[in-house]
């Protein structure tokens, strides 16, 4: 259940499941059931909760929740701003009274509670709001009181993340069924919160016959990742069939992005890694990885890399570069593109290719793999409106794989849409990025032939979140360098 929807496709999946026989009351009573649980693991202690509810099916699942938790003992106050409900919604207001729900008739009233549920909107809003409704909400985020809202934070466009006026601050958002386009978006993050993908159920018939089996945008979770892990290989295997990855990176300046890039690589298991780099810096990066090939390069009178010696490229099964290299070596990058060889660009790697003809680097034959962050996109690229949609379609016409870095990193190759979520800002610092290029470059080099760039690519990403996940529990967010961050992602992933 790990696919990412539109709000359009949520509903074409629902109305098949009405459609084949499923009550709309029974489909509310098992995902607001759900719900109800999951409140009560967050907030166990009984309290007094305040629900507001709107008119529409969202306002429904919200009085399922309310009823469930009042009959565990939870004092309820509930309020709406406005009337005209729903069939559904009027069936469980109704019974929510006949209980002893008490009604509130002032969002106000709300400020005594421990708890604001939240079911104002669900995920077809796709309008603003009118100034009512925004004075409410604002409100009820000036209580400054733990809010979860079921779905979507009431106010927050389910494709787009887009605030509509104003949208409810979530301390944690339950989303129900499938994830919604809205959990992706960088700029709905605020708003959502912590978040939990609460299944109820749907059948893979009526998800693919909506989604197909193709052109798929899902979340990674581990078993996802573990799959492109070199966890298992055979007994009489050797170096030379664990892959063969070539680094192109760092200057004067940033010898650090090498040697971290170098260790980034190393914890991918690569079986052989060599690291091209500046003269000058090949006597650090012998002390420091002494385990890697180094090749020494000549250096421009700014300490970067002039041009590769002499290579023989068919010792190598993928290549990566940019991580330090200054945006100076264009005709570097230029040789690299040349190559029939899997490529990873990043930093001044995609600087430089920005500068470059399309027609140089858009559809080479051996798979191309950018991972730019939101600067480096716009060299690249105009700016995005929907980042889900734009990378998936920006990965289809240049035949590359794009990783778009953010608080939820998207991969695509067009094809397939792979979206990160298990970051953490504490991965918000100088070289982590050089830690993933290397991952990722020994990952793809020791893929096996037939996996897909794209998953690869997500898996390594993951990882790469998981191990600032892991230090960050342990060392605090501020303790994350990139130097631990490569020392826990070889705890991370073997």
């Amino acid at each position: 259940m790990n696919q990412i929807v539109t709000s359009a496709q949520m509903q074409s999946i629902e109305n098949r499941m009405f459609a084949a026989g499923m009550p709309v009351a029974a489909l509310m009573e098992k995902a607001s059931i759900r719900a109800a649980q999951r409140v009560r693991e967050l907030y166990p202690s009984p309290c007094c909760v305040g629900v507001a509810f709107g008119a529409g099916h969202n306002g429904g699942d919200a009085l399922v929740v309310a009823r469930e938790l009042h009959l565990l003992g939870y004092k309820i106050l509930m309020y709406s701003p406005g009337n005209g409900f729903k069939d559904l919604t009027t069936q469980h207001y109704n019974y929510a009274k006949s209980i002893g729900i008490y009604q509130v008739f002032h969002v106000s009233d709300l400020k005594k509670c421990d708890l604001i549920l939240d079911g104002l909107f669900g995920f077809n809003l796709d309008r603003p709001m009118n100034n009512s409704l925004i004075n409410v909400i604002n409100e009820i985020n000036d209580m400054q009181i733990p809010i979860v809202s079921i779905d979507l934070p009431s106010g927050i466009h389910a494709d787009t993340g887009d605030v509509l006026g104003t949208a409810i601050q979530a301390t944690h958002t339950l989303c129900l069924g499938l994830w919604k386009g809205a959990f992706t978006q960088d700029r709905a993050l605020p708003y959502i919160g912590n978040s939990d993908l609460l299944s109820f159920d749907i059948p893979q018939v009526y998800i693919q016959a909506v989604l197909g089996k193709s052109n798929l945008i899902q979340v990674m979770t581990r078993p996802d990742a573990d799959r492109h892990l070199p966890y298992h290989r055979p007994i009489a295997t050797h170096k030379y069939h664990q892959g063969h990855l070539l680094l192109v990176v760092g200057s004067w300046q940033y010898a650090g992005a090498a040697i971290l890039a170098g260790l980034g690589a190393q914890a991918s298991g690569i079986g052989l890694l060599s690291i091209a780099v500046p003269n000058s810096l090949k006597p650090i990066l012998l002390q420091r990885l002494p385990d890697a090939i180094i090749i020494g390069c000549p250096e421009s009178s700014s300490g970067a890399i002039k041009h590769l010696p002499g290579l023989d490229w068919n010792k190598y099964t993928a290549v990566a570069g940019g991580s330090g290299l200054t945006p100076e070596p264009i005709g570097v990058i230029g040789s690299l593109l040349e190559q029939n060889l899997p490529l990873v660009l990043d930093a001044d790697g995609i600087n430089i290719l920005a500068k470059l003809p399309a027609e140089q680097w858009q559809h080479r034959k051996a798979p191309t793999i950018l991972t730019p962050h939101g600067g480096e996109w716009l060299r690249l690229f105009p700016a995005p409106v929907n980042r889900l949609t734009e990378v998936k379609e920006q990965a289809k016409k240049t035949k590359t794989v794009i990783l778009s870095k953010g608080a939820r990193t998207i991969i695509s190759d067009g094809d397939h849409t792979w979206v990160i979520n298990n970051g953490t800002p504490a991965l918000a610092r100088g070289g982590s990025g050089d830690v993933l290029t290397g991952l990722i470059g020994g990952l793809v080099a020791g893929a096996p032939p037939n996996a897909k760039p794209v998953d690869v690519v997500a898996s390594a990403n993951w990882w790469h979140a998981q191990a600032g996940s892991l230090a960050a529990q342990e060392r605090g967010l501020a303790g994350v360098d990139a130097l631990t961050l490569s020392k826990y992602l070889i705890r991370a992933i073997h």
